[in-house]
């Protein structure tokens, strides 16, 4: 295979991106996961089927533990209060601690629960079907503040601090910088060594639950000469000298309860025993706990939706208009089966996620992104279903919808911006396949300055390499004749869902042939395309989501053969959600190909410059700018802060949250 970096007519700056993003991925894993091989046109069916199961006993802990946990949230806890006065009482964050609920993951010789992902994911859903800040604060507790830990802590860090993390301290994960977004290798917090000691200085955003944390995760780039200094992890403590958490939470739009610290390290002392894993390795170690994340990222937005579905299908029963129910308009049925299909499909895509996490897959990160993309926008629309069908009340206050759909916009944003994750499902699922496209260009494919003296030889050469033909002539027939591959084939299925499957297997045969289309059309200007990108990567997560969701029912209808269970209107409503899922995946995904041959690109970009010249005459001073801005800053208009309720930090003292646990 060849590499993309030495394409033909690359950019410099893609060059550096491609050189940026393998240094942060490592090493290709030696067995490609399930998005990759649907690049290839493939559907590996033991990563599917069967659908993934949690152990018994663990189910059954688990389970005893949601009925704990579901009796405080009906009855006790203080979600309308926590949204309103944007904070999580200490009394909150002490019950879920005595719950178990802080510490799930966090092993049992560490004073925590011991449980797996799935388990941890079904209690975030339920915590989600209630309150989404709450989600929040224990999502970023354990999927990344504490994970890291876990992951890349030696023995003698895990036995210091983990038994806080199970039952005392809350921890925060400092990886944002107000430079520093979706971009993360573009650290600006920076260490210098003094002996045994990392010097740390610089500023970290949006720490969430920094201002009451007893533990910090920072990442933080070695200050070089050369400018090459690497990230690394350190463990840091609210309550060093030089740590200023100078704001504290900032007033917003949703999980208002939830807390993200502004952090400054004035020059802070940290010792090597505090450094995680191998110097050097920070980002790495980032993008793996963020795995986590945007799992229970999903699980928080499940639960929100499955709440607002419920919600509004009986608001949709119990409401009458022109002398009928809502439920009894055909419109008002769109959205309630719109729902129904689009939340039993996350729940499947979310539990396959977990099943890998938990059974240690090898190659997941692809995999996790596209949970994010597919839980958080399909999350989005169905709560927007909900708010509409229950029309002017669904914004009152009072009411959980409103709620909730102000707590679930975040989630298309955190933890990788659906856009930015869309370019990196399309760039990092496709990789192989696009290496492997470039190496028979390369091998029997004349370039336009290659003489054809030195064309010929090579043509010939390379043709009487069976490994090099065997990989070329298909492809050859696929893009130049448009002679689709042979269709993959999902055997290990109930009878009565192989149609579906085979309509899954046929849109899998189109997604490789269309990634080689808009490939060999494209060429190196696909880089910048991200426009089309996104419409493979789309058809790629609709595809995962319908091969999981088909596994899903497959393992439902099973159960219920094998234990003689009659269909009840629970599961003959999942069955029905599932099947128009299918239709509505194949419809989008059609959607997605045709619209790579007919758009709107090209009026779309003279009318993005055409907005942005006019734009660029409108004074800075009357807009709001990033504050770190390399073009603008400084420049932008004072905001103002009146009537909005403010979150002053200081430096520590010993009143801070965390300091009664040390």
């Amino acid at each position: 295979m060849s590499d993309l970096k030495n394409l033909k007519g690359i950019s410099e700056a893609d060059r550096k991106l491609l050189e940026q993003a393998e240094e942060w991925l490592g090493a290709e894993p030696t067995k490609m996961g399930p998005v990759k091989n649907i690049f290839w046109g493939n559907i590996k069916e033991d990563f599917y089927f069967p659908y993934p199961q949690q152990d018994a006993r663990e189910q059954a802990e688990c389970d005893q533990l949601l009925a704990r946990l579901e009796a405080y949230l009906k009855t006790e806890h203080p979600a309308i209060q926590i949204d309103q006065e944007q904070e999580i009482p200490r009394w909150v964050i002490d019950k879920l601690f005595e719950l178990g609920v802080l510490g799930m993951t966090i092993p049992k010789e560490h004073g925590g629960l011991g449980m797996g992902i799935t388990s941890y994911n079904r209690v975030l859903e339920l915590i989600g079907k209630y309150d989404g800040s709450t989600a929040v604060l224990v999502s970023a507790h354990q999927s990344i503040g504490c994970k890291a830990v876990m992951l890349f802590g030696s023995d003698e860090q895990k036995k210091q601090w983990l038994p806080h993390l199970a039952k005392d301290w809350v921890s925060a994960f400092c990886l944002s910088e107000p430079n520093v977004g979706c971009d993360a290798g573009g650290q600006e917090t920076y260490f210098v060594k003094d002996g045994d000691y990392y010097v740390v200085t610089g500023e970290k955003k949006w720490a969430t639950s920094g201002a009451i944390s007893g533990l910090f995760t920072v990442m933080t780039r070695e200050k070089r000469a050369d400018g090459k200094g690497k990230i690394s992890a350190l463990v840091m403590h609210p309550w060093q000298e030089g740590v200023e958490i100078f704001q504290k939470n900032r007033s917003k739009c949703g999980i208002r309860g939830t807390w993200q610290a502004r952090i400054r390290f004035h020059g802070v002392r940290v010792h090597k025993d505090h450094l995680l894993g191998q110097e050097g390795r920070g980002l790495q170690m980032a993008l793996s706990c963020l795995n986590y994340g945007r799992c229970t990222l999903s699980a928080g937005m499940l639960g929100g939706a499955r709440r607002a579905m419920d919600q509004s299908v009986k608001w949709s029963q119990t409401r009458f208009q022109f002398g009928k129910p809502l439920a009894a308009q055909e419109l008002v049925r769109q959205r309630i089966a719109h729902m129904a299909a689009l939340c039993y499909a996350m729940d499947a895509v979310l539990y396959m996620t977990t099943g890998m996490l938990d059974r240690k897959d090898e190659d997941i990160q692809v995999e996790t992104a596209l949970c994010k993309v597919f839980c958080s926008e399909m999350g989005w629309r169905a709560v927007n279903d909900a708010l509409q069908i229950m029309g002017g009340e669904s914004y009152m206050t009072e009411n959980e919808v409103e709620r909730i759909f102000r707590d679930s916009r975040i989630n298309l944003i955190v933890e990788g911006a659906n856009e930015v994750m869309q370019s990196y499902i399309f760039g990092y699922g496709g990789k192989q396949l696009a290496e492997m496209m470039v190496g028979i260009k390369d091998a029997v494919m004349k370039d336009d300055d290659e003489p054809l003296g030195k064309f010929a030889a090579k043509a010939l050469r390379n043709g009487l390499r069976p490994e090099i033909m065997k990989r070329a002539i298909p492809l050859g027939m696929e893009v130049f004749l448009g002679i689709r591959r042979a269709m993959p084939v999902i055997r290990n299925i109930s009878p009565e869902l192989q149609p579906y499957a085979e309509r899954a297997a046929r849109m899998v045969r189109e997604q490789t042939y269309q990634f080689k289309i808009m490939s060999k059309q494209w060429d190196v200007k696909l880089l910048d395309r991200q426009a089309l990108q996104a419409r493979i990567a789309n058809a790629a997560v609709l595809l995962h989501a319908w091969i999981c969701t088909l596994a899903r029912l497959d393992a439902d209808l099973r159960a219920r053969q094998g234990n003689g269970k009659s269909a009840d209107a629970e599961f003959e409503r999942d069955r029905a959600a599932a099947i128009h899922f299918f239709d509505l995946a194949e419809l989008e995904i059609r959607e997605n190909f045709r619209a790579c041959y007919e758009n709107a690109d090209d009026t779309m970009l003279a009318a993005a410059d055409a907005a942005l010249k006019y734009t660029d005459t409108l004074p800075n001073s009357d807009f709001t700018i990033p504050e770190r801005s390399p073009v603008a800053k400084g420049t932008g208009r004072a905001v103002s802060q009146d009537g909005i309720k403010q979150f002053p930090g200081e430096a520590f003292s010993q009143s801070h949250p965390a300091a009664a646990y040390r």
